[in-house]
């Protein structure tokens, strides 16, 4: 009989799913570290929060399953070298994270930034003023500075740096805009109906020229950390907006706010951040084209319910001695 070793425990609800799905499968639901310890030495496969002390008990262990996509925080040199195959929880919030980058760009298309900032004044003043308005008597047959300093979604271009999961998931929502769309991935070659070529990486710079939004959805790997920095935002035109839903190391925020400062870009939104809690001294808080949202991305309801269902799913095919879903190349990081 195969074992499966889980570490932390988890409730008795999932546990019994999971031994529904899989009842030829030992599992061993170890509360304790000490427990974890005695049982990894013949456990064949593990779920939970694999450390170099379990790992280095092993004698047999195939398969890992890490609770969570990201796998920054979860690898480390013996598991990179381990032979065990490795999976994670890639493609639970890609519909949830795309609404949150379509939120952004709504915001900053129509101003909702600024205009939630001005309800708290009672502050009745349209961006691009209100001599502006067009009356009655002429109807909108001129565009104003009104008009203009309101984006058109359907006007406006899209570059996606990382178009995985849920890259392409954001291309969706921006395609049903009408916005144009352009990507660049290490692997990922198409969308299929949205984006017929998706570039290599090295591709960068043109799809920051040519991007009214850009869109981080890249996750943190040696190549993405501190891929953003003043370079980068000095090669966006100087009316388009940052979006990172990705990872906060990608980031530079040092020259993030140098490129605000002169004006490089129009603004930025961001959910993730080198430091979090972002500190509350950083300038970034104070300014009114900047968004920020406190790493709430991937909030969602049914995200709890879609991680039991992969972890039921991989569970019944580790039992079956089939591949698991969703697994990653450990020396690439995802």
């Amino acid at each position: 009989m195969r074992r499966l070793l889980i570490h932390p425990a988890i409730d008795g609800d999932r546990l019994s799913q999971l031994q529904n799905a899989a009842p030829e499968l030992e599992i061993i639901n170890a509360a304790s570290n000490e427990e974890a310890l005695s049982a990894v030495a013949d456990a064949d496969g593990f779920f939970g929060k694999m450390t170099p002390q379990l790992l280095e008990q092993a004698g047999q262990l195939a398969w890992v399953q890490s609770p969570t996509a990201s796998l920054e925080h979860y690898l480390f040199p013996e598991l990179i070298e381990h032979p065990c195959l490795l999976s994670n929880m890639r493609g639970l919030f890609s519909d949830v994270i795309a609404d949150h980058v379509m939120g952004y760009v709504l915001c900053f298309a129509r101003n909702l930034h600024i205009y939630l900032r001005r309800q708290m004044q009672s502050n009745w003043e349209p961006v691009g003023g209100e001599s502006a308005r067009s009356g009655f008597e002429t109807g909108p047959g001129t565009v104003s500075s009104m008009d203009e300093s309101h984006l058109h979604p359907a006007d406006c271009s899209m570059g996606v740096v990382g178009v995985g999961n849920i890259g392409a998931e954001v291309c969706r929502r921006a395609a049903a805009f009408g916005m144009q769309l352009c990507g660049v991935d290490p692997v990922a070659r198409t969308v299929p109906g949205l984006l017929g070529e998706i570039w290599p990486v090295d591709r960068l710079p043109e799809l920051l020229a040519r991007s009214d939004f850009v869109v981080i959805a890249a996750p943190h790997t040696p190549q993405t950390e501190k891929l953003f920095r003043y370079e980068q935002f000095s090669r966006m035109k100087p009316t388009a907006y940052l979006i990172n839903i990705g990872r906060g190391v990608i980031v530079d925020l040092a020259d993030l706010n140098r490129a605000l400062d002169e004006g490089r870009i129009a603004g930025a939104a961001l959910d993730v951040f080198e430091v979090e809690p972002l500190p509350a001294d950083d300038p970034l808080w104070q300014r009114e084209n900047v968004i920020i949202t406190p790493h709430v991305a991937a909030a969602s309801p049914r995200i709890a319910e879609r991680h039991l269902n992969t972890l039921v799913e991989n569970v019944g095919r580790f039992a079956r001695g089939e591949t698991p879903i969703n697994l990653v190349d450990k020396r690439r990081w995802f």
